[in-house]
């Protein structure tokens, strides 16, 4: 394939390496975009930060992906969307695309009228999962869990080790013994450890995530694909140590990368 030559690239960006979850999918749907992501992995973990930090961490991450052209940014980080993107939209013309946990359609998908929403701490801590839970629950029981260590255990490429497997054990075995049949990937890092986490959890149970939700949005406010044979070329950048960031960046998106790194405002 040809690389893309006019089109104005996409930003997204994640609190680290769980994005590529979302980057895959927006890919696999539109492999002509140009796309530029960055992993705020100098950053890392956003779970235990406040909102201000967060919203903080966002305006300068957006700011760079402006400065380098970028005609859509996806916020592809559901703690970084749940604290910053109302910010976001309010204060930048361009679009922003965030992420929503699947409860909607784990809702549907309940057969016990159980579902567990596996989240991050600061996730959890505010309004808008909850808002979002209210709304669509129904008559479903919705069990929240937070899950410290995951995002940390992604980050350092470890997806199926004793100490993952004890985390996910920790923090689903609860949730199915509660009766829930569903469980909610509330974290863009999650969908990396579904391999593992469906051994635990077992043939009877759902895992959803909204990869693939995103990229079809992503997909319907960008022009339509000029032709079959175009691959839009991909852009990596990291605000932590670009080499240990590419070293499991890499593994996550199953070939090489070369990761440069994201210079911080003065």
């Amino acid at each position: 394939m040809t690389d893309s030559p006019s089109m104005a690239p996409i930003g997204v960006f994640d609190s680290g390496l769980g994005g590529l979850s979302v980057l895959r999918e927006i890919v696999a749907k539109r492999p002509d975009l140009p796309a530029i992501y960055v992993a705020d992995s100098g950053h890392c973990p956003y779970g235990a930060k406040s909102a201000d930090q967060i919203i903080e961490r966002a305006t300068a991450i957006t700011d760079f992906l402006l400065g380098q052209g970028a005609q859509l940014i996806v916020v592809a980080c559901n703690t970084a969307t749940i604290a910053a993107v109302e910010y976001l939209r309010a204060n930048y013309s361009v679009p922003f695309v965030g992420m929503e946990p699947a409860v909607k359609p784990a809702v549907a998908a309940t057969r016990t009228g159980v579902i567990g929403v596996l989240a991050t701490g600061a996730a959890l801590a505010g309004d808008k999962l909850h808002r979002l839970i209210d709304r669509h629950r129904g008559e479903v029981r919705v069990i929240t869990q937070p899950c410290p260590g995951l995002v940390e255990q992604v980050e350092r490429g470890d997806l199926d080790g004793p100490e993952t497997r004890a985390l996910l054990t920790r923090y689903a075995e609860p949730l199915i013994a509660a009766g829930a049949d569903t469980l909610v990937l509330g974290c863009t890092h999650y969908p990396f450890l579904r391999a593992a986490l469906a051994e635990i959890a077992g043939p009877g149970i759902t895992l959803l995530d909204t990869g693939e939700a995103v990229a079809r949005r992503v997909a319907s406010l960008l022009p339509a694909v000029p032709t079959a044979d175009v691959r839009g070329p991909l852009r990596w950048y990291s605000t932590g140590d670009p080499a240990a960031t590419a070293a499991v960046g890499g593994r996550l998106w199953g070939q090489a990368i070369k990761v440069d790194a994201m210079p911080e405002a003065p």
